[in-house]
């Protein structure tokens, strides 16, 4: 049964020249109807996946922060009416850290957001205005100095392996944005999504992304600081301090179930995949006409769930428990990961292994999308 709630607000100020999410700018947002639509959206899933009481859940974007705190408030009371909350349920809320956002922070925080995401995404002016951002480093930090006072857990995402980027100069902002003592950072290397102006820019010339030498050192660095700072990395590309993972991603990670609502949201229930409309007003429309958002919903077979929980495990420091994993899909542990291979990279100190315990190893992290392809093999998710 999902313990997990995703809630998505699809709306933003702006579209960021290298966002691939499903976000809108729109002149005006009814803010009635758009309660009144995830309400039933979520009262639909709740139907659905009711069971045991939620252990988090992340208002994830868009620009969340945009919600009117009333509306947060609304929502978390319907859900906690619907599931009820596990002791100590993590509530995360991503936002731009501007300063009318920030105004909001007291009384998101009245209203039961207990941790914030915080996309500060670089800490000068330069790159700011070069990643289509609205604030600039000053007010961004003097959000994240707000966030901290208010939440009790804060994390926030920096882009780094950006073009022209020097070692030295990630070295010096990674630092500086280790000193802030924050328990949680999300550190992405710049990508080119395709369909995103940052595509365009590219293919026009106007810019080149940064080499993969240059990336590969830029990363080893990035996990290299965050450890010795006591926020080693659990994910790919997270760090935290012991105690101050996202308990919400974990769900995705470790392929447990979750309900998303909204436009465009994604969850995994019983075996089954559900995807919401993703544009605005589909979205709506389809709240009318059914008291939900969903677009499509599809049984996966046992072989497709163990292929995606296996991609996403291996995402992970922890690894995945093969023999765990056989049991829950009815798979031998050698159809869920190729023993041979396993053994091979092992040997050359990519793979680590505890019993039935297999993972990435740190030297293995930067290699982590050829490994999974190696790893895990290709018939798995034939079903």
């Amino acid at each position: 049964m999902a313990r997990a709630l995703y809630i998505h607000w699809p709306f933003c100020l702006a579209k960021c020249p290298y966002c691939d999410f499903n976000s809108h700018v729109r002149d005006r947002v009814d803010h009635a109807a758009w309660q009144a639509g995830l309400l039933a959206d979520m009262r639909h899933e709740h139907d659905l996946a009711g069971g045991e009481p939620l252990d988090s859940i992340f208002f994830g974007g868009g620009t969340p922060s945009l919600m009117p705190p009333a509306l947060v408030a609304r929502l978390l009371e319907e859900a906690e009416r619907l599931w009820g909350f596990a002791p100590g349920i993590e509530i995360t809320l991503e936002g731009n850290p501007s300063s009318v956002e920030a105004a909001n922070y007291a009384a998101l925080a009245s209203a039961g957001v207990n941790r914030v995401s915080l996309g500060l995404q670089a800490l000068d002016n330069e790159t700011l205005r070069f990643l289509g951002r609205l604030h600039d480093a000053s007010e961004g930090l003097a959000a994240l100095d707000v966030a901290q006072r208010h939440f009790e857990r804060v994390s926030f995402d920096l882009i780094y392996a950006r073009p022209g980027q020097s070692l030295d100069g990630w070295r010096t902002e990674l630092a500086r944005a280790l000193s802030f003592g924050t328990g949680h950072l999300s550190l992405y290397q710049l990508t080119i999504e395709p369909g995103t102006r940052f595509e365009t820019m590219v293919r026009k010339g106007d810019f080149a992304p940064l080499d993969e030498d240059a990336c590969a050192d830029m990363f080893a660095l990035t996990r290299e600081m965050t450890a010795a700072a006591g926020l080693p990395a659990y994910e790919i590309s997270n760090h935290a301090r012991a105690g101050e993972e996202s308990r919400h991603n974990l769900t995705y990670w470790r392929y447990q179930d979750y309900a998303g609502i909204g436009p465009g949201a994604h969850g995994r229930r019983g075996g089954l995949a559900t995807v919401r409309h993703r544009k605005p007003e589909n979205w709506q429309a389809e709240i009318e006409r059914s008291r939900h958002g969903i677009a499509e919903q599809r049984t996966l077979g046992l072989r497709e769930q163990a292929s995606e929980a296996m991609l996403m495990g291996l995402r992970l420091r922890e690894g995945v428990d093969l023999d765990a994993m056989a049991t829950r899909f009815g798979l031998a542990p050698e159809q869920l990961c190729d023993p041979a291979k396993a053994l091979f990279y092992e040997s050359q100190g990519l793979v680590h292994r505890d019993g039935a315990r297999i993972g990435v190893a740190e030297a293995g992290m930067c290699l982590l999308d050829a490994l999974l392809g190696e790893l895990v093999p290709g018939q798995l998710v034939e079903s």
